[in-house]
């Protein structure tokens, strides 16, 4: 299990070598352009006419900083300055806003209501304005909201007490959030309801004046659980059709009531089964749930689940596409049960378990169904996630998927809490700094488990200064890690 570190990789040809090594078929470029016009520097064209101004995207994270009735806490308008101040032309939502105080996935979480609306109006005009301040204009800078409702994971009150909303029994999750199978089942009626307060966030958003809302459809969330209910009976399981009418009635609210608005969806466009700690070595292993018959996994293969299919995924793409939806955020698995293919990492969570693999297989993973998928729907402006972990190759290989047309905008999550400035010192030419490079040791997410404000330990020294970076030494798995 010693996979070597990236930053021992000095030059292209080491990592290179090392790829090869890994029967990794992961391609870049060994330099990495600048200026205007350079691939990652270079505007995208919507279908409305509205120009991105780069190829660089800042991906929504679930911050655990928010005050208790959802609105954001200094913390909060930290984080999203940051985002302002990177360069990055697209902002996929930079957090993870709840829909409901029940659809919250900590105590913590930023909800849309009314009673939040000037603090969110807040959030959103100072990273606009950070952005103008900056770079002199944010005139094709796209700014939106992601909506999310937790489902299974929903912890709206209390760290230690989950409050599950699930849309079918899975054995595995449900004994993970401690449930029984009599545990109740969201009903279809309250799918409704749920559909109508997702449009009217979305109405709220608008007024606010984000420029797109994007309902989320990843990570093991309600609008992901959905997609995989082959067994529940209504008419929100079983044929496609059905699994997907949450997602179509939202989009078709939207339209009605938000006219102008635009619409984006994040999805986990493949998944696999729960993996856990081996008891012995800690490195994570499949869980025994293989051969239950209600077992279904959006985008796996039926036939081996830790392959993917692309069937059903085309055919999400492709309803998309027919309903006029040209956003689209392309993730994989989940933080809570696959997190070693949703966001690769040397260092698990405190909650996690070793890599089973070299975390660039991960990586690769996902770059290549991408760049199949983006093969097949060229006319959709698709986001790749999975970067972050490349550290020093991080430019080299989202400029070769750019320039060849396998992805259109390149995602960065937690590279933007250690690093805020990277999009724009590659955009300028200057060397990254490598002491500011996240290094996947997984604090940004121990920290929210155990009840911490969200952010970058290790790195950031405002958060090195705070006296949760003490607590965390204590909780990371293997101790210490900083490089």
């Amino acid at each position: 299990m010693r996979y070597r570190a990236i930053g021992q990789l000095r030059t292209p040809n080491e990592f290179r070598a090392y790829l090869d090594q890994l029967k990794i078929d992961l391609p870049f470029d060994d330099q990495v352009e600048s200026g205007i016009g350079s691939p990652l520097n270079t505007p995208y064209r919507l279908p409305d006419g509205f120009i991105i101004g780069n190829r660089f995207c800042i991906q929504p994270m679930e911050g655990w900083d928010g005050t208790k009735d959802g609105r954001p806490s200094d913390l909060t308008f930290r984080r999203w300055q940051h985002f302002g101040e990177s360069g990055a032309k697209l902002i996929w939502g930079g957090e993870a806003v709840a829909v409901s105080m029940q659809g919250r996935a900590n105590p913590n979480q930023l909800v849309i209501r009314k009673s939040t609306l000037p603090s969110l109006t807040k959030l959103r005009e100072g990273l606009a304005r950070v952005h103008h301040n900056k770079y002199g204009s944010s005139q094709d800078l796209l700014i939106g909201l992601q909506l999310t409702h937790s489902g299974r994971f929903s912890q709206p009150n209390n760290k230690n007490h989950p409050k599950p909303i699930i849309i079918y029994h899975n054995p595995e999750l449900d004994r993970r959030v401690g449930i029984s199978s009599a545990y109740p089942v969201i009903t279809d009626d309250e799918i409704d309801e749920l559909i109508e307060r997702f449009i009217q966030a979305a109405q709220e958003a608008q007024q606010i004046g984000f420029d797109f809302v994007d309902i989320k459809h990843c990570h093991g969330y309600l609008g992901h659980e959905l997609l995989s209910a082959v067994h529940r009976p209504g008419k929100y399981g079983g044929p496609f059709e059905n699994r997907t009418r949450f997602l179509r009635e939202i989009i078709k609210g939207i339209r009605y009531h938000a006219p102008g608005l635009r619409i984006g969806v994040r999805v986990s466009i493949f998944d696999m089964p729960p993996f856990e700690p081996h008891p012995e070595t800690g490195i994570g292993r499949p869980v025994q749930i293989l051969n239950h018959p209600d077992l279904f996994i959006f985008g796996a293969d039926p036939e081996n689940l830790f392959k993917t299919n692309l069937a059903e995924p085309i055919q999400f793409l492709d309803m998309l596409r027919s309903l006029d939806v040209y956003l689209l955020n392309l993730t994989a698995g989940s933080p809570y049960y696959t997190p070693h293919i949703q966001r690769p990492a040397r260092f698990p969570p405190s909650d996690g378990y070793l890599p089973p693999e070299d975390p660039l297989v991960g990586v690769a993973r996902q770059i290549k169904v991408c760049a199949d998928l983006k093969k097949q729907f060229p006319d959709l402006a698709i986001v790749g996630s999975a970067y972050s972990y490349l550290q020093e190759y991080l430019a080299n290989v989202a400029q070769y998927n750019i320039r060849h047309g396998r992805i259109d905008f390149i995602g960065l999550g937690r590279q933007v809490l250690s690093y805020p400035n990277y999009p724009t010192d590659v955009l300028l030419g200057r060397l990254p700094d490598r002491k500011k490079l996240c290094r996947t040791f997984s604090d940004c997410t121990t920290a929210p488990r155990h009840g911490l404000v969200s952010g970058c330990y290790p790195i950031d020294e405002y958060y090195r200064s705070r006296p949760e970076f003490s607590v965390l030494g204590k909780l990371r798995v293997g101790g210490s890690r900083v490089e």
